[in-house]
């Protein structure tokens, strides 16, 4: 009996462990109503920007998630940056509203490239990166997933790192009487948690370039917590109840049997 009541309080305690560091995860992952100002480069407000860069370094600010406008002539590079975190995989989303198609003579290819701090252009897993539209097209619309970003890596690997990512949008190809006709951009950049799959050990000191940029929600983590805590703790912990479960087996099989009183 005392074998079952030290098996049951300790699976209580695994599973209250489980659940506290499911709900830390949980309120890590939620909206900070104390969010960070903005960046040299943002606006001074929480409001989207309506507005974009010409260059990597009048790169215009934009939050996880926010929905970021500008208007622009054809030609021109539209750039955005936006923070990524250890553990979170970014996508980007980009709508191009063409010019009049009475004003246009012919298709037009346009592209979004997204680089990291470093100004490493970055190569999506999948996506729409590149898309033509036809001469009397309305709307492109494009798309990069990149991989997931890790904390740390070597200084010859191109792993994603965390910091600041740079969105770059232009028109690749289109007639030449068509250059300086108006357009408008949407960009939205949104991350996905990926957890502990992608953890590695070590950690950058700075995440790069996050001076200039806004931070994540909650700030930058870089690797300091994963759910394979969780699950390291929660190993550690049932092998240590094997542990004592398999002495008191062994103990309970190996006492000598007491003589009957009165023999």
């Amino acid at each position: 009996m005392r074998t079952v009541r030290t098996l049951a309080a300790a699976a209580v305690l695994a599973g209250t462990v489980l659940v506290g560091a499911g709900a830390g995860t949980a309120l890590a992952d939620s909206p900070s109503s104390d969010a960070p100002s903005p960046g040299p480069t943002a606006s001074n407000s929480d409001a989207a920007p309506t507005e974009a860069g010409t260059a990597f370094r009048t790169a215009v600010a934009v939050r996880q998630g926010q929905k970021a406008t500008a208007s622009a002539s054809s030609g021109d590079y539209l750039y955005w940056m936006f923070p990524a975190d250890a553990g979170q995989r970014p996508t980007v989303t980009a709508k191009v509203t063409l010019p009049e198609a009475a004003s246009r003579h012919g298709a037009s290819t346009w592209r979004i490239d997204v680089y990291d701090g470093l100004r490493r252009r970055q190569p999506c897993m999948y996506g729409t990166q590149s898309g033509s539209a036809a001469e009397d097209a309305a709307t492109v619309d494009l798309s990069c997933t990149l991989r997931p970003t890790v904390a740390w890596a070597d200084t010859w690997s191109t792993d994603p790192l965390p910091g600041s990512y740079y969105i770059r949008l232009t028109a690749v190809s289109l007639p030449e009487t068509d250059r300086g006709l108006p357009f408008k951009a949407e960009v939205e950049p949104t991350v996905l948690d990926t957890g502990g799959a992608h953890a590695v050990d070590g950690r950058l000191s700075t995440p790069l370039g996050a001076k200039s940029a806004v931070e994540p929600d909650g700030g930058w983590a870089s690797g300091w917590w994963t759910d394979r805590w969780v699950w390291t703790a929660a190993g550690g912990l049932l092998a240590a109840l094997a542990g004592i479960a398999g002495y008191n087996l062994t103990r309970g099989r190996g006492r000598p049997s007491r003589a009957p009183r009165g023999v």
